[in-house]
């Protein structure tokens, strides 16, 4: 880990990535304007978050041994941590990457090789808002059991058990058994004594898990019922 620190009042930046000679480029473009703590080393970057509680973490997705996904969702779940924005930084492109990681809280996505300048310009304007995380965008990691109902990847009717991993005002990320095409609309019911329906939720992002079972990133289109958060 390396900090660059200079006289007078700066903002400060978390880099977690494993490539050092981009971290480097990082200190040398970013600390006129911010002291920036570094590490390479992913499993140390939630010590560093809560011990330097930086205006801005700068994420990779792919390092060894520790997934960056898993990471942003500790950071934006975890409550010390959640006004603190989340920005990729990966070289990884794509659609469906980009909103994987917005369903899981992150600020902003930054494709490598890095515009420095469109970089500075954003995280210039995060210097300028409020960094309390709005309601609605607040994730708790919380296992709430669920049933979906709608038509599967074969647009067969199917009605499937699921679990949440994390919930939020506008959506959750929940494991099931059933192939469901994105962007698809499925219903979705609370499982108690009497199901209750909620509403009904987009397909934002799948992901294979073990088989069988699926990870799906899904939003409300609309609510008629009561949610674990209010």
């Amino acid at each position: 880990m390396n900090t660059n620190s200079r006289n007078g009042p700066k903002g400060k930046l978390l880099v977690v990535d494993d490539d050092e000679a981009l971290r480097r480029l990082m200190r040398l473009e970013l600390s006129e304007s911010y002291e920036v703590i570094d590490t390479g080393e992913p499993e140390h970057g939630l010590a560093l978050a809560l011990e330097h509680m930086p205006d801005a973490i700068l994420l990779d997705l792919r390092m060894p041994k520790y997934s960056g996904y898993e990471l942003c969702q500790t950071f934006t779940s975890f409550s010390r941590t959640q006004p603190i924005p989340v920005v990729i930084v990966s070289g990884e492109g794509g659609a469906q990457t980009r909103e994987h990681c917005k369903q899981l809280g992150a600020a902003a996505y930054f494709e490598k090789p890095l515009d420095f300048e469109a970089l500075k310009v954003f995280l210039g304007g995060l210097a300028k808002a409020s960094r309390h995380t709005p309601r609605s965008e607040v994730r708790v990691r919380l296992r709430v059991p669920l049933k979906l109902r709608g038509k599967d990847a074969q647009n067969k009717d199917f009605e499937e058990p699921a679990t949440t991993e994390n919930v939020s005002l506008s959506g959750f990320l929940c494991t099931c058994n059933r192939g469901i095409p994105v962007h698809s609309i499925v219903d979705v019911y609370m499982v108690s004594i009497h199901d209750e329906h909620v509403g009904r939720a987009q397909i934002m992002h799948a992901e294979a898990k073990t088989p069988p079972l699926y990870r799906y990133g899904c939003r409300f289109t609309e609510k008629k019922g009561p949610w674990v958060l209010r």
